[in-house]
């Protein structure tokens, strides 16, 4: 999930480095956002864009790198709070597409999983609004919290059980593919 690599690059550019549970990783598939110590207080308000199913992050990150570093200067706010509002300033649209979808699907189930899915903080924020819904989580521990290609893999497999192999001139890959457009042939 690119959110993984947003939190990455911003967090580096905050000077503050990618951390888990305290400690500085190398490895950006488990990382939580907060850094170390105490956790962010003080809100920033961050661009917030979801448009049905879609979100975008860019905004976020650009801000967060190019007006954060200027209130870290200022000393208005600490890298705990950009962190902070970072984390749950993402976090809430993914949640608010994930209700979206649920409604949408008419779902009372969530399957976190992905890189990002490790967050504690994302996997509290899904479980407040399953429960408002009375819906159930399903939250996966760090060992399949990874990255996604394996699911993107079994869902080929599936697809391919399904309705045979794709000719090659109807073969294309679909870098923005929505996943309310996917067809469903194997249920």
């Amino acid at each position: 999930m690119v959110v993984s690599l947003g939190f990455e690059g911003s967090a580096n550019k905050l000077g503050i480095g990618v951390v888990r549970d305290g400690e500085v990783l190398s490895n950006c598939r488990r990382t939580y956002i907060t850094p170390p110590g105490e956790r962010g207080k003080k809100y920033l308000q961050l661009p917030y864009v979801v448009k049905g199913m879609d979100v975008s992050f860019s905004g976020i990150l650009s801000f967060i790198e190019e007006v954060g570093i200027n209130l870290l200067k200022a000393k208005e706010y600490t890298a705990e709070d950009l962190c902070f509002s970072l984390q749950e300033t993402v976090f809430a649209m993914l949640v608010e597409t994930t209700e979206r979808a649920m409604a949408h699907c008419n779902s009372q189930e969530v399957l976190l999983v992905g890189g990002v899915a490790c967050n504690l903080r994302l996997q509290e924020m899904m479980a407040d609004m399953c429960s408002e819904r009375g819906a159930k989580i399903y939250a996966t521990d760090e060992r399949y919290c990874i990255d996604n290609g394996a699911m993107i893999a079994h869902a080929g497999a599936l697809l391919f059980k399904h309705t045979g192999p794709t000719k090659w001139d109807e073969t294309y890959c679909t870098q923005r593919f929505r996943t309310d457009d996917v067809e469903v042939t194997w249920r």
